[in-house]
């Protein structure tokens, strides 16, 4: 009986490759610094069962119906915004993620970036490479305490919660805002649930953490900027398009905020001459939440994984969509 044929969009870890090859036929597009291009993806999926997506690959009805063959989408990542599960769903078509092996080296991430935005280490650095540091004096680069500030998280999910530990380390009052109240995360940390509104007021650090979704798209504009303290820090490691880049770009400009940590950028990669990079008081990465060599090989075998269960009739281990399953026949 011939083997399914899986694609695999980016090149991936060794270890997730010899999962696949176990069960499937594998073919994958091996440029690491170029992303597959859309006619190449459409013609590589035409002739897949199933595909392991990596990266920001819009997979939607379109394209689903241009490769009606590829029956399962395994992403490798958490965040699934860039997949149209309802038009999976409707089509018959599984999709998978990687929940939880992600969340505490992104919330090392994060909090990484809250100490570099606040203590200006990026700015440091470019003084010094710049030859316009002159010396010591009192005002030089002073920057926000972390140790003790109010620390306010947008979206208190599995990596919100492992930020919120970190801060516990730095004495810092924990606020979090979520779509319902979560009394066991606030007995763990001693967290305060809030109204967006009062968090965005009280504090001192602003980290956000929510999914991509319609509701939370712009969720941080101008009227919530406009709400932070003057001397407040915005860390945005969930996905760009939650905080609206010009809103942010003229709060950053005019000091209405003191600094912000970005990993996601609305356009990605973000072009080296937008006006967010203009600013010293920006900290940016290039989304590198995710990114050690450990987290992003379990990532990667965990969508091997869940393709290789789904194709050979068993349950994956992370179904975004669990009722495709139901619907299918059991194989003998």
């Amino acid at each position: 009986m011939a083997k399914p044929r899986v694609f695999v969009t980016r090149r991936i870890p060794d270890e997730a490759l010899s999962i696949l090859r176990t069960a499937c036929e594998v073919h994958t597009w091996d440029h690491e610094e170029e992303p597959v291009p859309q006619e190449e993806l459409v013609r590589a999926l035409q002739e897949a069962d199933g595909a392991l997506v990596v990266g920001p690959h819009r997979i939607d009805a379109a394209l689903m119906d241009a490769a009606p063959r590829c029956r399962v989408y395994a992403n490798m990542a958490v965040g699934y915004d860039n997949i149209d599960v309802e038009a999976a769903t409707a089509r018959g078509i599984l999709v998978t993620n990687t929940p939880g092996v992600l969340t505490e080296t992104t919330a090392d991430l994060a909090f990484g970036l809250m100490i570099a935005a606040a203590r200006r280490l990026y700015e440091g650095q470019r003084t010094i490479v710049e030859g316009r540091w002159k010396g010591w004096s009192p005002l030089f680069m002073t920057g926000q305490d972390v140790f003790g500030a109010t620390l306010g998280i947008v979206g208190a999910g599995r990596i919100g919660q492992a930020v919120a530990r970190r801060a516990r380390g730095f004495d810092m009052r924990i606020l979090y805002h979520n779509r319902r109240p979560n009394p066991a995360f606030e007995a763990e940390v001693g967290a305060s649930y809030q109204s967006l509104d009062d968090l965005l007021r009280q504090s001192d650090f602003v980290v956000v953490l929510v999914p991509l979704t319609p509701e939370t798209r712009g969720l941080i504009g101008a009227r919530e900027l406009a709400l932070m303290k003057p001397t407040a820090v915005l860390v945005n490691a969930a996905r760009g398009p939650v905080v609206d880049e010009r809103a942010l770009y003229e709060a950053l400009r005019d000091r209405r905020i003191f600094a912000a940590g970005l990993d996601v950028f609305d356009r990605e990669p973000i072009p080296p001459d937008h006006p967010l990079l203009s600013l010293p008081n920006v900290t940016a990465v290039p989304h590198i939440g995710s990114a050690t060599v450990r987290t992003r090989t379990r990532m990667a075998t965990l969508a091997a994984e869940n393709l290789v269960a789904a194709l050979t009739g068993r349950q994956p281990p992370t179904p975004v969509n669990p009722e495709v399953l139901q619907r299918r026949e059991p194989r003998p």
